[in-house]
């Protein structure tokens, strides 16, 4: 049977390559790919060129949108507070445009982490810059935490009402945007999860965890393939 193809937005940086210094490219951790292959997804990198975006976006069956570095403050109408590391306005611009093209065509989409708080921000929503006690002590290291889940939502069927996620964040959402729900918490009540409020809606859905990472959530990316096998919504 054939997979259905998944858009995995990546990030761009440089970094020394063989015996090659400073190679410009563009990257994205493994275990994303495994855990859309693991579902029964194709998945193909995304890099953050806006100009390709829509060509891409019009052939997939889906849109899978990578954690990273932080969202400009300007998108959400905020100035970068003393925490806010530097914004990257190419891929915000590729991202902003393939889930625009994602949400017309009524294909499926997750967002992981920055891909959540993203989705929020397209619909109105704010980010909480820094939430300290939610920094990982080790920086580079994803620390275990167990969430609450809204049993009677699509994360809630995925992913049951305690799972154990691995999360690396210091910014979370503060006001979640128009049209979607808040469907899994932390201990102390941030967001950990969201999803269309709208339960006939096309598939949309976004953890701010690392999802790619750990057992408990590979019901979620299979419920997100199947849902791209089942074709646009629109």
């Amino acid at each position: 049977m054939t997979r259905p193809v998944v858009a995995v937005t990546a990030d761009a940086t440089t970094v020394n390559w063989n015996i090659w210094g400073d190679v410009a490219v563009a990257v994205l951790p493994q275990p994303y790919l495994d855990k859309v292959t693991q579902a029964g997804g194709a998945p193909v990198l995304l890099p953050p060129l806006v100009e390709a975006v829509e060509s891409v976006m019009e052939r997939v069956d889906a849109l899978l949108m990578s954690g990273g570095a932080d969202i400009d403050p300007a998108l959400y109408g905020a100035r970068p507070g003393e925490f806010v590391f530097p914004p990257h306005p190419a891929r915000d611009a590729a991202e902003l445009a393939a889930l625009a093209v994602a949400e017309r065509r009524g294909i499926p989409v997750l967002g992981v982490c920055r891909g959540l708080q993203l989705i929020s921000i397209t619909r109105g929503g704010t980010l909480d810059q820094h939430l300290p006690e939610h920094s990982p002590a080790v920086p580079g290291r994803y620390e275990p935490r167990t969430i609450r889940v809204k049993p009677d939502s699509l994360l809630g069927s995925a992913l049951g009402p305690s799972p154990t996620v691995y999360c690396h964040h210091h910014q979370g959402i503060d006001k979640l945007g128009a049209g979607l729900v808040a469907t899994a918490w932390s201990d102390d009540g941030v967001i950990e999860g969201a999803e269309a409020e709208d339960p006939s809606a096309p598939f949309l859905a976004g953890l701010q965890a690392h999802g790619e990472l750990g057992e408990d959530t590979v019901a979620l990316f299979e419920a997100f393939i199947e849902a791209a096998k089942a074709g646009p919504r629109r």
